[in-house]
């Protein structure tokens, strides 16, 4: 076999299916029995994933647990990855995941309300990261169940959030309504010392009709009033903010990213926010990996509008088209009215559902699906590329 026709696999999961590596290995498969060589690397942009994505990718890593509450404050745990030190560290990289703490799969959907539920679970991976020793923290804060500006974060590291007569605020973000001071004197020192990067797959600010009360706030619970009051309560929470701390998040973009909690980790913890899928694609050296590829092929659960906004099959388009390499996306389903934008940065598209020839079928037997699908359109992708 010549070694030109190597097809490097990236995918993203195609949730509630097929995580990253699951559905990258089902792909792998049919491409081998069509005859060409595949290297598989499991993908993230910052939502769920992220962690077993890069424990997989990056040598020496480890798993760790930390015991956390969960987004209606319930105890739970959730894991995180330690990542070998770099280089002129004695100390480990830690990945987090929001998701895994305060995600909206945690919440049954009758008891969804993001008036109430909390991100105190992300305060607690945090501090299990810094007793961990971590040197650097890398959180990824998609996927979430909350809307409460990252106030429980703050509150689990020993932040003091205060109405008028001196209460500390319950959780959730309704609660923000009543904010009138926050008190940072029992807050953890560790994170003086620890840098905090923020993978953030969207561009929505804090408040207002694309901040994060009104574009996610309904699929988290919230009613239309919800809404209006969850976005009132973010301005009031961003205004003590930025008096209290002396970090404007107003206007930031990505601020309104799972449900406020970019502001809350730019404000409480100084953090940086980055798109997701470049830190992913860095920290699992995907450029290294594309080398000597003939095309790259990626895919998630639906590919449409979002996709092209960050998510990860874009960045892997990005970085292989940088390389001159040819791209495939396979979704579980394809947006039609994306479909023209789509084609436009992918030689290939494919929709999952399509092939299998029901949506019942592909969720029922995904990885099957996808390695015929896989074996069944290995030579054509080639042939797109420009590949013989």
């Amino acid at each position: 076999m010549s070694a030109a026709r190597r097809v490097l696999v990236a995918c993203a999961s195609f949730k509630g299916t097929l995580s990253s590596a699951q559905a990258g290995q089902a792909l792998a498969r049919g491409l081998r029995r069509a005859g060409f060589a595949a290297d598989v690397v499991a993908l993230a942009d910052g939502g769920e994933g992220l962690v077993e994505a890069l424990h997989r990718a990056v040598p020496g890593a480890r798993m760790a647990t930390a015991r956390v509450r969960g987004p209606l404050l319930e105890k739970r745990s959730a894991r995180f990855a330690l990542l070998p030190p770099p280089r002129g560290s004695k100390r480990p990289t830690a990945v987090l995941e929001m998701a895994a703490s305060s995600g909206l799969p945690l919440v049954p959907e009758t008891k969804r309300d993001p008036n109430i539920t909390s991100t105190w679970g992300v305060g607690d991976q945090i501090r299990a990261a810094l007793d961990a020793g971590a040197g650097r923290i890398l959180l990824g804060i998609g996927g979430s169940a909350t809307n409460d500006g990252g106030a429980g974060m703050a509150q689990a590291l020993g932040a003091r959030l205060l109405d008028a007569a001196g209460r500390e605020l319950p959780a959730g973000g309704a609660a923000l309504l009543a904010l009138d001071r926050i008190d940072l004197s029992g807050f953890d020192a560790r994170l003086k010392r620890v840098p905090v990067t923020v993978a953030c797959d969207v561009t929505n600010p804090l408040t207002g009709t694309r901040g994060a009360s009104a574009v996610y706030g309904p699929q988290k619970g919230a009613s239309p009033r919800d809404v209006a009051l969850l976005d009132r309560a973010l301005s009031r929470f961003a205004k003590i903010a930025a008096r209290d701390l002396g970090r404007d998040v107003r206007r930031m973009r990505g601020a309104g990213a799972a449900g406020g909690l970019g502001a809350g980790c730019v404000a409480f913890l100084n953090a940086e926010l980055k798109p997701g899928i470049e830190l992913a694609l860095d920290a699992i050296g995907f450029d290294q990996r594309l080398r000597g590829a003939g095309l790259a092929l990626t895919g998630e659960g639906r590919l449409d509008r979002q996709t092209l906004m960050g998510k990860a099959p874009a960045g892997v388009a990005r970085r292989a088209k940088a390389a001159g390499v040819a791209c495939v996306a396979v979704g579980g389903a394809i947006e039609a009215d994306a479909r023209a934008a789509l084609a436009r940065r992918f030689v290939a598209l494919e929709s999952l559902i399509r092939f299998a020839g029901s949506r019942e079928a592909a969720l029922r037997d995904g990885a099957r699906w996808l390695e015929r699908l896989a074996e069944a359109r290995a030579e054509a992708w080639w042939a797109a590329g420009g590949r013989r």
